[in-house]
């Protein structure tokens, strides 16, 4: 996977959540028809930006974007 694919990748879960609120990794995942891979890649990519909080959530993780 390459840095460009991570980064669209990252900009539309950013959307995704934006649009729809907190959300598990789970229905992030489920939603956007991604990998795992993909996902947390992403979300690395995020949280490493400053862009995103994830908390742990039951037996997944819950994301919410930072303002």
């Amino acid at each position: 996977m390459i840095p460009e694919s991570i980064g669209k990748t990252a900009g539309e879960i950013w959307k995704y959540v934006n649009d729809n609120g907190p959300s598990t990794a789970i229905k992030i995942k489920s939603a956007l028809g991604i990998s795992n891979s993909q996902l947390y890649l992403a979300l690395g990519w995020l949280a490493r930006e400053d862009k995103i909080t994830i908390e742990d959530h039951e037996q997944s993780h819950k994301v919410y974007l930072k303002i």
